[in-house]
């Protein structure tokens, strides 16, 4: 039984310590910003950096879902209203990437400029 405590513990401590260094590394991201209200993004143009891994933290500020979606980019992340969360972007080669909202097509269009 002790043995088995004795394990469990090490676990529990290797989980933490690569929680804690993924947690770090996560920080040192750059950070976007993209907001979606009223079926648009804000702003529907975002100058990124090239060949630089970064974050975009999306935050849905309408009444209703929305979608961040790209084929350009092969990601999409569904938002509840009120709801934020956020997309890990590897480096993207210099160039224009767009994107939509899934529930708004016609009015929800960006675009990423990675320079």
């Amino acid at each position: 039984m002790r043995a088995l405590a004795s394990r469990l513990s090490g676990i529990l401590l290797a989980a933490a310590a690569l929680l804690a260094a993924a947690s770090a590394f996560a920080g040192d991201l750059p950070t976007l910003n993209l907001a979606i209200r009223a079926g648009r993004f804000i702003p529907e143009t975002l100058e990124v950096p090239a060949n630089i891994k970064f974050r975009l933290l999306i935050r849905n500020e309408g009444p209703g879902a929305e979608e961040f979606e790209s084929a350009d980019l092969h990601k999409e992340k569904v938002l509840a209203p009120g709801a934020s969360s956020f997309l890990i972007f590897q480096p993207l080669k210099p160039g224009t990437y767009t994107f939509f909202g899934e529930f708004n097509p016609k009015t929800a269009q960006g675009r990423m400029i990675a320079k």
